[in-house]
């Protein structure tokens, strides 16, 4: 059959590819570290085989697939242009910098947030094999995005981002200093953001500022309920975190975090069936710093 079309469900070279039938419907997923296709349409059987080989290597398990959790129901339910999965560290700042501002020192800011929150991303992208799951630019109404949000067994963690510039940072209980720059309230947001995403995950929610590249890091002794994470200790410090959620309900949790319907309100473009423009992606007619 043709039209099938074979979307990935996380980041490239993670997660599973899916096979799709033109109007979004799966109709297969390939599981790369099980190496095995899971067939939903027997009579798509060659079809599918025939779209996914050129990314099967080795022996392949092929056959009906295993009884669904709740998560993969959720997967095969949400609409491909709806999955935050596939979104880079820093999306929506790759888009700013391509089309935003010419200004050569809002650019130089844009291109420190870039490569704080790259960096930030790949260490938390690196959890991955311990049963860990991130996103990256989550659409948050009314504050913009969070930068990060990890679900593992440690519990949900809202990360936001910010680049140390090799000065002191000073995290307050409202403020953050760096420098001698103003100070920023990003304390104050981070809590705002925790609470929001607790509230429509309905599960608890940890608020964390991650500071790259700082001199020298201090927190005043009243920050206790935000996680303070840098670079070098962040893979370590979640790892030696207490566990708090099963395996199944991680994969629950990310499930839903990762359909933008969780986070955004219903849109007329939703009821008329034409789809806006990726909340990880802005328009390039319309770009938007919220930092």
């Amino acid at each position: 059959m043709r039209g099938l079309k074979v979307l990935p469900s996380g980041r490239p070279g993670r997660g599973r590819l899916y096979v799709n039938l033109p109007d979004g419907q799966a109709v297969a997923w390939y599981d790369r570290q099980a190496n095995r296709i899971s067939v939903l349409a027997d009579d798509h059987r060659e079809a599918i085989l025939a779209a996914l080989r050129p990314y099967l290597s080795g022996t392949v398990a092929i056959g009906p697939p295993p009884v669904p959790a709740a998560a993969d129901l959720r997967r095969l339910a949400m609409p491909p242009d709806a999955d935050l999965a596939p979104n880079r560290p820093a999306e929506a700042l790759l888009g700013e910098l391509e089309h935003g501002a010419a200004g050569t020192r809002a650019r130089h800011r844009l291109r420190q947030d870039l490569t704080a929150q790259q960096r930030m991303g790949d260490a938390f992208d690196a959890l991955e094999p311990d049963g860990w799951r991130t996103l990256h630019c989550v659409p948050l109404p009314g504050l913009g995005r969070i930068d990060h949000l990890v679900i593992g067994p440690a519990g949900i963690f809202c990360v936001r981002t910010v680049p140390g510039r090799r000065q002191r940072a000073v995290v307050g209980d409202l403020l953050l200093t760096i420098g001698r720059a103003e100070p920023r309230p990003d304390p104050r947001w981070i809590r705002g953001a925790a609470a929001r995403a607790a509230a429509l995950l309905a599960a608890k929610v940890t608020p964390a500022l991650a500071v790259v590249d700082a001199s020298r890091l201090e927190t005043a002794p009243t920050v206790r309920d935000i996680r303070i994470l840098q670079p070098p200790t962040a893979t370590p410090d979640l790892l030696a975190s207490p566990a708090a959620l099963k395996p199944p309900d991680v994969e629950a949790l990310f499930a839903q975090a990762r359909d933008t319907r969780t986070w955004l309100p219903p849109t007329p473009n939703h009821h008329s069936g034409r789809p806006g423009p990726h909340p990880g992606r802005p328009h390039p007619g319309r770009p938007r710093h919220t930092r």
